[in-house]
């Protein structure tokens, strides 16, 4: 524990987070999102009470991404790593008081940062949400352009996403555990957590491409390549998404029964791991259609030349790799392109 006043902020937060009215109309929305914001501070408030952050800028980078991206990997006490993460979310409800993301991916960032708050505080959440006084929507502030905005958001929306793929990587690293060793109920929590998190990936991603393609195409996507950079970012070179992905092998491993096996003697199981590895695939297909929208036919920066022809072929491709591999574990498995997949394979 953080003690009584982390935990009553950080309880605090979450009902808030939980009350945002994603599909309100802008003025209560963005309402709803200042008084998060405000709320998220005071968490911050809370936990720099009792050791302030660490200068993560000082600490080295351990690739071009950590550096690009302003994240750091370093072992951090229970304050510190919930201090970090807190710091996170608050930065990211700052932005997506301006930022236009849907209703629904609104709602799915914020039950992912709601579940951050629980997970990185232990805090319990109550079930009634606080009555907080009005908070004025200010002017956007003075001085900062529209392109200082987007820049800074593409940055902001990483560092989100980042934070719920540990998260992730966490939870379904925990539901492994207790599989394990029998704790079937305890597993079933921590994979709806899981589930949670892996939500958010896409919305937390589209959250950061909420700027002009045009603007992403001419500022943004040069400081990902040489040679303003050594090697071009990609996907791939984020830690925090290989911890999940480690983590999601290991889960099958410890559970590789068909879902037909596993509903005959543990329907419940059988669902909560359907739900996250379906989540996984929507990720997918998620990242597909928002590498369209942003840019369309094009090669990706980091392709290989042997790899397919642009960017979108190369990530559907991912996606249908991922959905035949989950075809046999999930209710309604992509048959079809598993089949498809294993004749190439056999070709």
């Amino acid at each position: 524990m953080l003690g009584p006043r982390v935990d009553a902020e950080a309880k605090r937060t979450a009902r808030v987070l939980a009350a945002v009215a994603t599909h309100a109309g802008p003025v209560e929305r963005t309402i709803g999102l200042r008084q998060a914001t405000v709320v998220a501070g005071e968490l911050v408030a809370a936990l720099t009470a009792l050791a302030p952050a660490v200068a993560g800028e000082e600490l080295p980078a351990e690739s071009i991404s950590q550096s690009y991206f302003r994240v750091r990997e370093a072992e951090l006490t229970d304050q510190q790593a919930a201090l970090h993460g807190t710091l996170a979310i608050h930065r990211g409800l700052e932005d997506l008081c301006d930022a236009p993301l849907s209703g629904a991916d609104l709602a799915l960032e914020m039950a992912a940062m709601r579940q951050s708050v629980l997970d990185l505080t232990g805090a319990v959440a109550g079930a009634a949400p606080d009555r907080l006084p009005p908070v004025p929507v200010p002017e956007p502030a003075a001085g900062a352009s529209w392109e200082s905005v987007w820049s800074t958001r593409w940055l902001i929306g990483h560092q989100v996403h980042v934070l719920f793929n540990i998260g992730a990587a966490v939870a379904v690293a925990d539901a492994t555990h207790h599989l394990r060793h029998g704790d079937h109920d305890a597993a079933l929590l921590r994979l709806a957590d899981a589930t949670v998190y892996v939500r958010g990936f896409p919305a937390a991603m589209t959250h950061a491409s909420t700027i002009p393609a045009d603007h992403y195409m001419a500022e943004i996507r040069r400081t990902m390549a040489p040679p303003l950079v050594d090697v071009p970012l990609s996907g791939r070179q984020h830690r925090g998404y290989k911890l999940f992905r480690a983590a999601m092998k290991d889960l099958l491993t410890a559970v590789p029964d068909s879902y037909e096996q596993l509903a005959s003697r543990e329907p419940e199981l059988a669902e909560a791991r359907g739900a996250l590895l379906e989540a996984d695939i929507v990720d997918g297909e998620r990242h597909v259609t928002l590498a369209y929208s942003m840019v369309h036919l094009r090669r990706s920066i980091a392709q290989k030349p042997e790899g397919p022809d642009n960017a979108v072929a190369e990530l559907r491709l991912m996606r249908h790799r991922r959905a035949a591999q989950y075809a046999p574990l999930i209710r309604f498995g992509d048959h079809y392109i598993a089949e498809a997949v294993a004749r190439l394979r056999h070709t």
